[in-house]
């Protein structure tokens, strides 16, 4: 395992320092008749990423480096739902209003559940969350600093909201972050492209993007590189 292939610059990976993060991957977000859709958007933007995050979850994987996840969701009894958050978007179908995968961005509910194909496995930590970013109200600050973690790979969703909002907390906490380039989106091309020119600009004011294939090749056991 070594440095990554990045932009502006290599990222100097610390094996037992680094984990990946997947924000959002959600069936509300990724499938028809979810609260993404609801809102007029191209689920299939979202779809199409699948396989390179999949791909990077088992690469972490295979490396042993911690993989958590991250939900965007509320209680059933919307208590953590400021009317602020709720009044936004689609006013036909909003959070809480029952959809077809169950009430929209509820704990519990199927359209919260993470896509099958990115599911977790037994250990991995799922962190739900009420905001766009992940540190707000949730344990993710704890448990990073249990297992040790300083810097963090990002993949997920959307790129432009709690992906570079995450990054941003993340980046105020001192952690060193990397963005998948190809293991996220969003459902407007041109938002993706702002928020990775945003991300790496004067010098990695937020953090760094990488292809994929760099991140599994700079992540692999020695030995395994090009197998």
């Amino acid at each position: 395992m070594g440095d990554i292939k990045a932009e502006p610059f290599t990222f100097p990976a610390i094996p037992e320092a680094l984990a990946l993060i997947v924000i959002d991957m959600q069936r509300d977000f990724a499938e028809p008749g979810g609260f993404g859709a609801s809102l007029g958007n191209d689920v299939s933007r979202i779809t199409r990423i699948v396989p390179e995050v999949k791909r990077l979850i088992e690469g972490f994987r295979a490396a042993s480096l911690p993989v958590i996840h991250t939900m965007e969701c509320h209680r059933p009894d919307l208590s953590d739902l400021p009317p602020a958050k709720r009044d936004r978007g689609n006013p036909s179908l909003r959070i809480g209003d029952e959809g077809p995968m169950g009430r929209i961005l509820i704990s519990g509910e199927r359209g919260t559940e993470i896509l099958p194909e990115l599911a977790p496995i037994d250990g991995e930590v799922v962190i739900e969350k009420p905001g766009k970013g992940a540190f707000y109200a949730t344990e993710l600050g704890d448990v990073l600093k249990a297992k040790g973690i300083r810097q963090l790979v990002f993949a997920g969703v959307t790129t432009e909201v709690c992906v570079q909002t995450t990054m941003r907390e993340a980046n105020d906490r001192g952690y060193e972050c990397l963005l998948a380039e190809e293991a996220t989106e969003s459902y407007f091309p041109e938002f993706k492209a702002a928020a990775m020119a945003m991300i790496r600009a004067q010098g990695a004011i937020v953090g760094w993007t990488a292809h994929v294939d760099d991140i599994l090749e700079g992540i692999a056991p020695k030995g395994m590189a090009n197998a």
